[in-house]
């Protein structure tokens, strides 16, 4: 076993400031997250894993979500959950999980209507205080939107930090596919939320998870969770119903974001004492 890895799942700009706020609140209580292994980050989660890893206190990234300086360079969106499902559903009924599912989203993703892909470029270049891939192991996961493959891009790929991070989030039928080594590539949680089965091989694994899975995980990568759940020790944090409610019902809406790291925080500092057993592992 390798050690320790973060993972950091999926669920909008809320997620992202409840995330932050969570490890705020754990590493208020002694507990330092940036010692993990290996961060392993899908769509929001890459984004956090970004901003944790990048020398900037986790009290100021806590601190841009709560006490914001000027306004906003988030782009609202406006997510129609019943759509949004009616839509999956669609693709889920006429398409075999795995790869195949995942190809189909990505042309889902390719033909809706967004904002420019350098609108939301400009806004993940807001959110990142460094633009350089940090030192520490940092694992983002993408989909190519054109044949549905999943990849998880590092700092010796030769892709930029930003563009990594953009293409993890882009949310299909909200944000646009995003533009690497001329290829087109979605959010990572279309492979799964928060991706935990890719920490295979880690002794000890803490997971961050905003939101559930739309569905069940294909067959694949459902056994090689299974394998991680069994050899090692995993301990996964969900939003309570206090975070669940400060995320609210559209987890893209940027006014959710200080409420949810609020909650996070007071969510972590409560759960520090089991955290802490498990770090020290």
């Amino acid at each position: 076993m390798k050690g320790r890895a973060l993972v950091l799942g999926g669920g909008g700009v809320a997620g992202i400031g409840w995330e932050t706020g969570v490890l705020f609140g754990l590493a208020e209580g002694g507990i330092d997250p940036t010692a993990a292994d290996v961060v392993i980050g899908t769509s929001a989660g890459s984004a956090v894993g970004a901003q944790l890893l990048s020398g900037t206190p986790l009290a100021q990234l806590y601190d841009r979500h709560v006490f914001p300086e000027g306004p906003t360079t988030e782009i609202a969106a406006e997510l129609d959950v019943e759509k949004m499902a009616a839509d999956w559903g669609a693709l889920l009924s006429t398409h075999a999980p795995g790869q195949d599912l995942r190809a189909a989203i990505g042309r889902y993703a390719i033909a809706a209507g967004t904002v420019p892909e350098r609108a939301r470029r400009e806004v993940i270049e807001a959110r990142l205080p460094s633009h350089d891939w940090p030192r520490q192991a940092l694992q983002i996961v993408v989909v190519d939107a054109a044949t549905g493959e999943d990849r998880v891009l590092t700092a010796a790929d030769g892709v930029a930090l930003v563009d990594a991070v953009a293409a993890s989030c882009a949310v299909p039928g909200i944000w646009p596919a995003v533009t690497i080594q001329g290829r087109r590539y979605v959010d990572g949680g279309v492979r799964t939320s928060a991706n935990v089965d890719l920490a295979e091989g880690y002794g000890v694994v803490l997971v961050l998870a905003p939101v559930a899975d739309f569905t069940a995980p294909e067959p694949a990568i459902a056994k090689k969770l299974a394998a991680v759940e069994k050899k090692s020790t995993v301990f996964t944090i969900r939003p309570d119903a206090v975070s669940a409610r400060a995320i609210g019902p559209n987890p893209l809406d940027p006014a959710a974001a200080g409420p949810a790291a609020r909650a996070g925080r007071e969510q972590g500092a409560a759960l520090v004492a089991e955290v802490r057993e498990l770090w020290s592992q």
